[in-house]
């Protein structure tokens, strides 16, 4: 029992360093405020850390914000942790979270960074993320054996990445991808109506037929310890680039590129997205 234990204990380790990296160290994004530094073998909350003291910090930007929480403590904010409450979903795909002191826990482990940060939600704050591939063609027009995704390049941290985005209150998650591909990667913002009805009917059967390739916890460098973010990945393939082959991408709002990309092993994208995209590889090739 005590090898078992001591075994549970590495791989548990090894899993928390795997997937807190870009969440700890340096300068909390969008501010000067320096976290805390974190060593690997204190992330867990199990583990000792009697000097752990780091900074809070709430953004100013996103108080009084419709779609963000009210401050722990305010009279008229009385959430229910690790349930459905109301429109917004408070549960975590990592399973029950520990709520202290009524303040949510990151279920990963310590940040160096207290408070919501530029996060919305207190606890887990729930995107979507589509994963469009195609195989890769050559100048004749052969299949290649490299399959090629579409990005997008962040505005906010110049880093491509998948063009996901956060769920909205009520919203299906699989919509929700859907949404922020048509809006982050196409010129759906400044369609006309009948231009978006045509959209839909030309690509809403090729939409319909995602594989969910992830469901968890994402190491984005925005999470702290009581807010974090977790998202579900879809892949959308064509396999014979019939359908995306078409189409017209065109960096939305929050974006200032888009192109398609080939998956190689030197890939650098945001967060966990190299992660999940590696997913799809290991789908369609293995």
């Amino acid at each position: 029992m005590k090898c078992l234990s001591s075994t549970y204990m590495i791989r548990t380790l090894a899993m928390s360093v795997a997937t807190h990296i870009k969440c700890r160290g340096g300068t909390y994004p969008r501010s000067s405020i320096q976290r805390l530094s974190v060593p690997d073998h204190k992330i867990s909350w199990t583990v000792e850390y009697p000097e752990y003291n780091p900074p809070y910090y709430t953004a100013a930007s996103i108080q009084g914000q419709p779609w963000a929480d009210l401050e722990i403590g305010d009279p008229n904010f009385k959430p229910k942790w690790n349930s459905q409450d109301g429109t917004v979903n408070r549960e975590s795909y990592m399973g029950p979270y520990k709520v202290v002191n009524d303040v949510p826990l990151n279920p990963v482990g310590r940040t160096g960074v207290q408070g919501r940060g530029v996060l919305g939600r207190w606890g887990p704050n729930h995107a979507a993320d589509p994963i469009v591939t195609r195989w890769k063609r050559n100048e004749t027009g052969d299949i290649q054996p490299i399959l090629q995704f579409v990005t997008i390049k962040r505005r906010d941290t110049d880093e491509w990445a998948l063009p996901g985005g956060m769920v909205d209150p009520g919203e299906k998650v699989a919509a929700t991808a859907v949404r922020e591909f048509r809006e982050e990667a196409t010129s759906s913002l400044t369609m006309s109506e009948n231009e978006k009805k045509a959209w839909q009917e030309k690509f809403q059967k090729f939409f319909e037929r995602g594989d969910e390739v992830y469901r968890g916890y994402v190491d984005d460098p925005r999470n702290t310890d009581n807010a974090w973010m977790e998202t579900v990945a879809y892949n959308f393939h064509d396999e014979n680039d019939s359908v995306v082959g078409t189409l017209k991408l065109h960096a939305g709002d929050d974006a200032v590129g888009v192109q398609w990309l080939d998956i190689t092993p030197n890939l650098n994208l945001y967060a966990s997205h190299k992660d999940i995209v590696k997913e799809v590889v290991k789908r369609k090739i293995l």
